[in-house]
């Protein structure tokens, strides 16, 4: 008699790996790691340090789901939602700067235009200070390489999601909601939701993004404030108690050409499990009047108790919630990784949403 019990449990590792949600990455995302910010006049420990990819990566890891490694190959789709000047730039300045041998080892502006201000220059400083509002976006030897590899994860998880419809997570890092077409701000250089966004409109005509980072997506929601095709909704602390100060207010529902479009809902200082949760249920509830072929969900864990932004208190609990109400809206889905910053709780709250979106996935009926 042929013994089976290998094949049976070749076969139930086959389909718990079937199960489980498809992580796409890219080694290069470490390369960008400056261990300092210049903020409230002093330098600062930077919190998006390179440890947060490889936090996230040994969980996906040790969850055993299926990993893939993005390919390097779609430059292109950035240019759709970023200026190309900036782009270059972005690419260029390091080698601009270290060609100056006074200039110290880390790129950083200090100067900046205002809105008395027209004139976009070439002289290095001053250009440096036109694509960036701040000192948070430290650049290095490694910056570009990392943003580069954090775009095209975020590609190449659009393209999965569009090929199969199963959601997929975009381990992306740095992060990107907070970036414009043409600016750096709050530890973001290009969008990568909004780089993914764009790709996925192709295929499923409109699509929904919905942001539960700490912070505001000021970025997102001005690339497709005039666009009827991209509905952005944002679940974050007030901004006027934080970054991004100028945006996400309640009132911004978006442009001329799409006065619906946007959906802010700024919550209170420290606010927890609960309201947090009613607000993500609002935002679906908008999102299912919109009716879009996909959904993007900007994945920021920096909401949470123990991370040392502080703002609002979710816990592990909370993420396994809203990780089952995002599943449960039932849209092709693509999860792109934005803050969430070292803790010892880092790792948690990433297992905790994860676990519980599959589990809904699998869930009967």
């Amino acid at each position: 008699m042929v013994d089976r019990s290998t094949d049976r449990q070749t076969a139930n590792v086959t389909q718990e790996r079937k199960s489980q949600m498809l992580v796409v990455h890219h080694p290069d995302q470490a390369l960008h790691d400056p261990d300092t910010v210049f903020r409230t006049g002093k330098f600062i420990a930077q919190p998006d340090r390179a440890e947060r990819y490889r936090i996230f990566l040994d969980i996906v890891r040790h969850d055993r789901h299926e990993i893939v490694e993005a390919p390097l190959n779609r430059p292109e789709a950035i240019t759709e939602v970023h200026d190309p000047a900036y782009v270059t730039f972005l690419k260029d300045v390091y080698g601009r700067w270290t060609a100056n041998p006074d200039f110290g080892p880390v790129v950083i502006p200090n100067v900046h235009p205002t809105h008395r201000m027209f004139r976009k220059p070439t002289e290095l400083l001053g250009e440096l200070g036109w694509y960036s509002n701040s000192t948070s976006c430290p650049i290095t030897e490694g910056t570009w390489p990392a943003i580069f590899a954090s775009t095209q994860v975020a590609v190449h998880a659009a393209e999965r999601v569009s090929a199969a419809g199963a959601p997929v997570y975009a381990m992306c890092r740095p992060p990107g909601h907070h970036a414009y077409p043409d600016l750096m701000t709050g530890v973001c250089y290009l969008n990568n939701a909004a780089i993914a966004a764009q790709q996925l409109t192709k295929r499923f005509g409109k699509v929904a993004i919905i942001d539960i980072d700490v912070h505001h997506c000021n970025g997102t929601q001005f690339i497709f404030w005039d666009r009827p095709d991209v509905l952005v909704c944002s679940v974050h602390v007030d901004p006027s108690l934080t970054a991004p100060f100028y945006a996400g207010y309640a009132d911004e529902t978006g442009g001329a050409g799409a006065p619906d479009s946007n959906f802010n809902l700024p919550l209170p200082w420290a606010t927890p499990d609960a309201p947090w949760l009613a607000a993500i249920d609002a935002a679906l509830a908008r999102i299912r009047s919109f009716a879009p072929g996909a959904l993007v969900v900007s994945l920021g864990f920096d909401a949470g108790e123990s991370d040392p932004t502080g703002a609002l208190k979710i816990t592990d609990a909370g993420f396994a919630a809203a990780g089952g109400m995002l599943a449960a809206a039932n849209y092709p889905t693509l999860l792109v990784q934005e803050g969430g910053y070292l803790s010892p709780a880092l790792g948690g709250y990433l297992r905790s949403f994860l676990r519980a979106f599959e589990s809904q996935l699998q869930a009967p009926g």
